[in-house]
């Protein structure tokens, strides 16, 4: 293994160890654990967020404080239970990891799930152009490739046993573009579909208030 190698691997490796970590010495030693344990909860991070927080700084010789850092969380979390968050988690295809209190979770949830669901219409929109696209570009292919063939096939230069191989490729080409035209149809008709279910839920969600 030459110097450079081992310099790259080196570096990769620190640029892993430091990654895994949540805080650094500096950070440990001048931490204020109230405002760390709020940020943690504003960022919706569960509980085991301080175990790693502990083992971080441990290294350093430094103990947290625990009460600090748990009055700052629920802070925090008050702020990130609210509806309006839940409802932007959601409609960003995010995750929640069930740590708001039982008195906040209903709306949040209600929230959520509204944005959720505003997250998979728009998904649906999103696959069928992509399908789309990917069909067309197929069917572009296979008709610039079927006038090729057509065009080597009047040549005088091809031998009777390439124009068999021909009139095969051209047969394939044929049937596999009316199964794309076929896929190309029921797709718009998907998207169709999709964009109005997208529109009818924005008009709604729209006089949710989130």
């Amino acid at each position: 293994m030459n110097n450079k190698l081992k310099l790259i691997l080196a570096a990769f490796a620190v640029a892993s160890l430091s990654g895994c970590a949540t805080m650094s010495s500096d950070e440990c030693l001048t931490s204020d654990w109230t405002t760390i344990g709020y940020e943690d909860g504003v960022r919706g991070y569960t509980a085991d967020r301080i175990g790693r927080h502990r083992k971080a700084c441990a290294k350093h010789g430094v103990t947290l404080d625990l009460a600090a850092y748990q009055s700052g969380r629920d802070q925090g979390l008050v702020e990130y239970c609210q509806p309006n968050r839940g409802f932007r988690i959601g409609s960003r295809g995010g995750h929640y990891n069930n740590v708001c209190s039982v008195n906040l979770e209903p709306d949040f949830l209600d929230a959520f799930n509204a944005g959720h669901h505003l997250y998979i219409l728009r998904s649906n929109v999103r696959h069928a152009n992509l399908d789309i696209d990917s069909r067309r570009t197929e069917l572009h292919e296979i008709k610039d490739a079927i006038i090729a063939t057509e065009l080597a096939l009047i040549s005088s230069d091809t031998t009777r046993e390439e124009r068999l191989l021909l009139l095969f490729d051209l047969k394939e080409s044929s049937e596999r573009t009316g199964q794309l035209e076929a896929e190309l149809e029921g797709l718009y008709e998907d998207r169709a579909r999709h964009e109005v279910e997208l529109e009818h839920y924005q008009m709604e969600v729209a006089s949710f208030g989130y």
